[in-house]
């Protein structure tokens, strides 16, 4: 079954949603009674409890209050505002501009132990260079329409910030789809620039970088979304309206049980070297 972010999102509304529809139907309300019972228009009812329109903690109150179960509303509204946090909309990380971006993780970063990434579209933010950084960054200004003036400084950021992989205490676990290595991002400079630079990076004592062969046979999982998953704690997952952060144990536990068997196909050392290799002899 495929693991969706945005599926496993909406799920959670609707386990409120539900929960919510449940009490109404215990209480003996009508969609129109509770609807009066709260002073609000019976429309908004059936959104909440179809999961469409995400209810308020006032609103989780009120329809509580409604039926009678007051001492429901606390978990209720806790549940609701879990739901709503696994979505973390770009506008909202990006407003104060790409540099800053980069630089709200570096503590975050310095504070995990075992970084666990799996990329099939694009090399890793952590063994980017900065010319791939930046072509990428001005991709995703240029997407989102955002102003681009501090996409050099953002480039370097992240570079900055990558200079984790050399400092103690810290491993990491990074697998890539061989169609990574052969995206085109930026011209054939930047790109043979990334390129070698992933042959020197793969060989440092706490990197260990899988390149999953597109010719693998009878493949246990196909190409995943892009995740990142920190330590045992924290996935997150890059969609193009939203970047998700999960943190059910069960939902992580999925994500770690597709990474294991992802890990499983990927070739290491001198295959892997070969694979990038390849991708830069294929520039000329």
């Amino acid at each position: 079954m495929p693991i969706s972010p945005s599926s496993s999102a909406q799920a959670a509304r609707e386990v409120v949603a539900r929960r919510l529809r449940d009490l109404r139907r215990s209480a003996g309300l009508t969609v129109t009674e509770l609807a009066d019972r709260c002073h609000w228009h019976h429309a908004k009812t059936s959104r909440i409890e179809n999961a469409r329109t995400a209810p308020s903690a006032k609103d989780i109150r009120l329809w509580c209050m409604a039926c009678q179960v007051e001492d429901e509303a606390g978990d209720l509204i806790v549940q609701s505002l879990n739901a709503e946090s696994m979505y973390r909309e770009w506008r909202h990380q990006v407003r104060n501009g790409l540099k800053q971006l980069q630089d709200s993780l570096l503590q975050f970063f310095r504070e995990t132990n075992l970084f666990r990434v799996y990329s099939s579209t694009l090399v890793p933010g952590l063994l980017q260079t900065e010319g791939y950084a930046a072509a990428v960054l001005k991709t995703v200004a240029d997407f989102r329409e955002l102003p681009d003036e501090d996409i050099t400084k953002a480039a370097q950021a992240r570079v900055d910030r990558s200079r984790i992989i050399h400092e103690p205490g810290h491993r990491f676990v990074l697998l890539v789809e061989e169609a990574v290595l052969h995206h085109q991002i930026g011209d054939s400079e930047v790109m043979a620039g990334q390129l070698g630079y992933l042959l020197t990076a793969g060989a440092l004592p706490a990197v260990s970088l899988g390149v999953i062969p597109m010719a693998t046979p009878g493949r246990q999982q196909w190409p995943r979304e892009t995740f990142h998953v920190y330590d045992d704690t924290l996935v997150s997952v890059e969609l193009v309206s939203a970047q998700v952060k999960i943190t059910q144990p069960s939902e992580i536990a999925l994500y770690l049980k597709a990474f294991e068997e992802l890990r499983g196909m990927a070739v290491y050392g001198a295959s892997a070297r070969a694979l990038i290799v390849k991708a830069i002899d294929a520039l000329s």
